[in-house]
């Protein structure tokens, strides 16, 4: 609890940071307060049973060992003496605490009942830790005191705690609560800003928990935390404690008219000394040394903990927890690479001593509207990829933007050459089909010559057929349909007098018949479309050959040309 109506006091002086404010800081936890806090969103009988509340503290873990959070966990020992009447009063036994106040104050600590549920969860929450690579410091009492005192010393960057009395231990930086996904932050308070903003200062703190009441003392009856407040205010932080230490609390009464009732207390001189001397583990001391040593993720041993707490395979577990190891290497990775730069040791990094964790960039992603980079890892065993922020890779290996940067280029260069050619083959194609039917129309203009021989006909559909030829058959029906597909196309305006059979081409002008297969015996026949049906001229019969074999060998290699030609343009329209 700490000191009644602290916190709204200390209002004013919180701050929203973003999540991100705790990277690379080492912090410690009061990892009483956390598990409180995280069980009370799962008071369920079913919630305890799957231990959501251990859920809980494992993502917030993971969350900032992504940041390079470095975490101590600090746990409670032995009640203090001066704090067992509130202790007993909690657990509703406050009728025997009344009768026999006097006498246990006088008592020593007393140990906790180690197992009780609490305790289970303090146990397997350190168990967690431990496999995560998060170091416990067992305090001797009270661990908000503990970790006031690293703070103070400047072991640690700041506390995570819900007691507010943590301020009066000698805490400077205070996390209260904790928010983790899109926009994450930490409620914080800051000694300098109190001390700025209040005017309050350590020992006014510890002033107000003697008027207002804390675990250690009742308070003042009837004192509101403005008045408190106040009357602190007025007689500075450098002199309150003196004067209450001098004069007890009854010239609190009598300053507000109130009757002089309140002498001075001894008890006033224990809970001064508690707050300003709590038994700690001192900053130099061994046990503390240890606890603030680097340890290693367990990876086998906190598969084995999620299998037996969540039932979870062991590759759940690696999916939540290795993109936030393998980022927090990169991170100590980038806090390398920044030292090195500031002692002027900025080596590329090929010539770093330490291999960078990241192989290579895969793809720029953007995330919650962050931009990110997707990368793979070197080394990284049981996980191949992951997302990581752009301004992460910038700061640890810029050089594998640059090599992303080049490859994305490249392949783009590539895909455009690719492209290039197909682009110029169908101008390529429309060209030579352009020119084809230059050719076409060209031969019909000539139709209207009077004389020509069928030599020279054949010399004409040679040259435009002859690069198209090939073994395909041409039958009469084809090149009937095929007329009609040029003339409704508009290549050509008018096939009135342009007729082409089997084995043949007909060029007429002026009602002029040329039979190519002459001088074969002919058999006529009539052949006509509507689409070639002339509004103006006469349909002429042009003359067929009965069998392939009455054609000379000239003949047929023609006509085959003229068949591929006239295929081919059938197939370019359609």
């Amino acid at each position: 609890m700490g000191v009644k109506n602290l916190w709204d006091l200390l209002e004013s002086c919180k701050k929203r940071v973003p999540l991100h404010h705790l990277q690379n800081k080492r912090v410690c936890v009061d990892l009483s307060c956390w598990m409180v806090q995280l069980h009370s969103v799962s008071k369920s009988h079913a919630c305890v049973k799957e231990k959501v509340y251990l859920k809980g503290l494992f993502h917030r873990l993971r969350a900032l060992i992504a940041l390079n959070c470095s975490l101590v966990f600090v746990t409670d020992g032995s009640i203090p003496a001066i704090k067992l009447s509130t202790y007993r009063r909690r657990l509703n036994v406050g009728k025997e605490v009344a009768q026999n106040e006097t006498k246990l104050q006088k008592a020593t600590s007393l140990q906790r009942n180690m197992g009780s549920e609490f305790s289970c969860m303090i146990r397997e929450a350190k168990m967690l830790g431990m496999a995560l690579g998060i170091s416990c410091l067992n305090g001797i009492e009270e661990a908000e005191a503990q970790c006031a005192l690293l703070n103070f010393e400047s072991l640690c960057d700041g506390c995570f705690s819900l007691d507010s009395d943590i301020f009066l231990f000698g805490a400077r930086t205070v996390y209260r609560d904790i928010c983790l996904g899109d926009g994450g932050y930490v409620v914080c308070y800051e000694m300098s800003d109190i001390e700025r903003k209040l005017g309050l200062g350590r020992d006014s703190l510890i002033a107000l928990s003697l008027l207002l009441g804390s675990d250690y003392y009742q308070g003042v009856h009837g004192l509101g935390p403005e008045s408190a407040c106040q009357i602190v205010k007025s007689i500075g932080d450098k002199d309150v404690l003196k004067k209450i230490a001098s004069e007890g609390l009854g010239w609190v009464k009598k300053r507000r008219g109130g009757k002089n009732d309140l002498g001075l207390d001894d008890n006033i001189l224990e809970v001064i000394n508690a707050y300003m001397k709590p038994k700690c583990h001192s900053a130099d001391s061994d046990i503390v040394h240890k606890a603030f040593a680097q340890y290693t993720f367990q990876r086998t041993k906190l598969q084995q903990l999620c299998a037996e707490f969540f039932l979870w395979p062991s590759e759940k577990t690696d999916g939540y927890i290795l993109p936030s190891i393998a980022e927090r290497d990169l991170r100590r990775f980038a806090n390398l690479r920044l030292t090195s730069s500031k002692v002027g040791l900025d080596l590329p990094l090929h010539e770093i001593p330490v291999k960078c964790p990241v192989s290579e960039i895969i793809k720029s992603r953007r995330v919650h509207g962050r931009e990110c980079y997707e990368v793979s890892w070197e080394g990284m065993d049981g996980l191949e990829t992951s997302i990581v922020p752009a301004d992460l890779i910038e700061s640890a290996c810029r050089e594998k933007i640059l090599e992303f940067e080049e490859r994305k280029a490249q392949r783009k260069k590539q895909n455009n050459q690719k492209r290039r050619p197909k682009k110029k083959e169908t101008n390529s194609s429309l060209a030579e089909l352009d020119l084809k039917l230059q050719n076409l129309l060209l031969d019909n203009s000539l139709r209207d010559q009077d004389n020509f021989n069928a030599s020279d006909s054949s010399e004409r559909v040679s040259r435009i057929a002859a690069p198209m030829a090939d073994e395909a058959d041409l039958n009469t029906e084809d090149l009937l349909h095929l007329s009609h597909d040029i003339e409704h196309t508009g290549l050509i305006q008018n096939t009135s007098n342009f007729y082409i059979t089997n084995k043949e081409v007909s060029t007429t002008g002026k009602n002029e018949i040329i039979d190519l297969l002459s001088p074969s015996p002919l058999k006529k026949f009539n052949i006509f479309s509507k689409s070639l049906q002339p509004s103006d001229q006469n349909i002429e019969v042009i003359n067929l050959s009965d069998s392939e074999n009455d054609m000379s060998v000239e003949h047929k290699q023609k006509a085959k040309e003229l068949r591929l030609f006239l295929a081919s343009i059938r197939n370019e329209i359609h």
